[in-house]
């Protein structure tokens, strides 16, 4: 039986509720069976990032997912050395395409033709697009079409309810000494207090 998996890959530094919810949603909009939270201990387009410690950010995401039915957290890239790039997660997960979703933003989708070989990973799933709240993403503009043509298949698009939180807010209030309830789940906080996460002036 076809068993539906969301790939919501990230730095999530950390993961918050924006994420938590996206995630929730798209399961709902696709029919998904889970969505794994994929963390990226080296994204190749953020070489020179401020990142809290990848087994920290992945530890949070698994307590931010705990207890979530259809939500979970892959060590899939931290088990590989070198920049995560999305075309080898995806061949070392070996999922069938057809039950394969990779989700991202609207702005990660326009970057698609900088990735290494953006067409086999289109090749190995299927790219959920979840435009960000306000922007105009027109699936039949020139930019998008520029894509699709070199990917060789337009994506699934999903509205998704758009929170305003980042996660650089976070780090700033944590800095600060400002709270962060309501933006992170209270096991996350608890982690970043206990770790000393983003304590530091370059985080």
């Amino acid at each position: 039986m076809p068993f539906r998996t969301g790939l919501f890959g990230g730095s999530f530094n950390p993961i918050h509720y924006g994420h938590l919810l996206l995630a929730d949603e798209v399961a709902d909009a696709l029919e998904l069976d889970r969505v794994l939270f994929v963390t990226a201990p080296q994204p190749p387009h953020k070489p020179n990032a401020q990142l809290a410690p990848a087994a920290d950010r992945h530890a949070m995401v698994e307590l931010a997912v705990a207890g979530h039915p259809k939500l979970a957290a892959s060590d899939v890239e931290l088990r590989r050395a070198g920049p995560s790039y999305t075309v080898d997660t995806l061949a070392a997960l070996g999922m069938p395409r057809a039950e394969a979703f990779l989700i991202v933003g609207s702005e990660t989708f326009l970057d698609l033709l900088t990735w290494r070989t953006p067409r086999r990973v289109a090749e190995l799933a299927q790219i959920v697009v979840v435009p960000r709240a306000g922007s105009a993403f027109d699936p039949d503009s020139a930019a998008v079409q520029k894509v699709v043509h070199e990917i060789g298949e337009a994506p699934l698009v999903v509205r998704a309810t758009s929170l305003p939180i980042s996660a650089s807010d976070i780090r700033r209030r944590v800095r600060e000494g400002r709270s962060i309830a309501y933006r992170v789940p209270d096991a996350v906080a608890a982690y970043i207090r206990t770790k000393r996460l983003y304590r530091g002036a370059g985080a």
